[in-house]
């Protein structure tokens, strides 16, 4: 069976006429079916997922999965993060280890990188680890902005092993394991949503069993992990954009704001922008050494997006100010689809990597412009 009909076929039967499964069941049900993990390289021609593809093949589930309005992912950390990582810089026994379950949809990651007072500069980490005495490290320290943390089984934080170092040297990248009580606190941070998908996540001596790349490589295994970010997921990203802009687009007409030459002008530049990501994504797509590559695809779909909720509000017009349902004390505020896009995309430009920091990477790695003073 063509792979494109094959993963819509399951996608159709599974979502038709169904409620909305549980995220974890969800995340169970898609390993079960092997759909998580498809592609990653194993050895002697086998796979540590659930079946070989290409590349090519990755890219068509994905776009699929987001074209079919599946629900929102919960192992995409674990999937599309750390499973490389490992693949690419991880010990046997490491893949071995983690990548199976992450493939059956049984366990959940999430990311340690931000932390108060450096943001997007990862080299700023203050985080630190220490010898525990039993082949581990102790870990102390605060992350923030970590998503799924209140979900998440597993974390890799990055942190400072050398206690004299600075900047990007002496940092490892380290597997916790995220039950630990008393040794780990995740607090929700509340959005101007209303929702909590960011959380921060405080370490007081928690333990780290496994470093991934030697002690001290950590800034090498976590830029490779980066690029990752911006691969096969971005095209599926981009399937989910697509949609929001239908949205928009059609409140524009149903609304008569589209005839407004200003809105409209808008409407076709998005698109046009879109277009234009996409193109440049499938051109990136599977390659590597270029340090810019992942930094631009970050800065266009961030401003993209933004920009795309500014334009929902304004489609909106006046009601783009009052939420759907009456308002009381009693009871949290609610946010139609518009709203919720646009106060959500604020964090676009934020999250991932600021735009600041992602124009200092191409300034400095790509045009080779002097480094920023620190």
């Amino acid at each position: 069976m063509d792979f494109r009909i094959e993963a819509r076929t399951w996608l159709e039967g599974r979502l038709a006429d169904t409620p909305a499964p549980e995220p974890r069941a969800w995340e169970r049900e898609l390993g079960r079916a092997g759909w998580i993990g498809i592609g990653w390289p194993g050895p002697d021609g086998e796979s540590y997922g659930n079946r070989r593809a290409t590349l090519t093949q990755q890219v068509v589930w994905a776009e699929e999965y987001a074209r079919s309005g599946a629900p929102a992912r919960m192992g995409h950390i674990g999937e599309n993060l750390l499973a490389p990582t490992l693949i690419t810089y991880g010990t046997e026994e490491q893949k071995q280890r983690h990548l199976p379950p992450v493939a059956r949809g049984e366990t959940l990651w999430c990311q340690g990188y931000s932390e108060p007072g450096a943001g997007s500069d990862l080299a700023g980490v203050r985080t630190v680890a220490v010898p525990d005495g039993a082949g581990g490290y102790a870990v102390t320290g605060q992350k923030i902005w970590t998503s799924l943390a209140l979900d998440a089984d597993w974390c890799f934080v990055l942190a400072r092993t050398d206690p004299g170092s600075t900047r990007h040297h002496g940092l490892s990248f380290l597997l916790v394991e995220m039950d630990q009580p008393g040794r780990i606190e995740v607090r929700p941070i509340r959005q101007l949503t209303g929702t909590s998908e960011f959380n921060e996540v405080f370490l007081d001596g928690a333990r780290a069993a496994e470093v991934v790349g030697g002690e001290g490589d950590g800034w090498q295994v976590a830029m490779g992990l980066l690029a990752l970010e911006r691969g096969v997921s971005t095209l599926a990203q981009q399937i989910g954009f697509a949609r929001e802009l239908d949205r928009v687009v059609a409140a524009a007409v149903a609304s008569g704001a589209v005839e407004d030459p200003v809105i409209r002008a808008r409407l076709v530049r998005q698109w046009a922008e879109l277009d234009t990501m996409r193109r440049h994504a499938l051109r990136t797509l599977g390659s590597t050494g270029d340090p810019g590559a992942p930094s631009v695809a970050k800065l266009l779909w961030g401003g993209w997006h933004q920009r795309l909720g500014e334009l929902a509000v304004q489609v909106a017009g006046e009601a783009g100010a009052v939420g759907p349902e009456p308002w009381s004390r009693r009871r949290p505020y609610e946010l139609d689809s518009a709203q919720h896009l646009f106060l959500f995309s604020r964090a676009d430009t934020i999250y991932g990597g600021s735009d600041e920091i992602q124009r200092n990477i191409i300034a400095e790695r790509v045009l080779g412009l002097p480094r920023e003073p620190r």
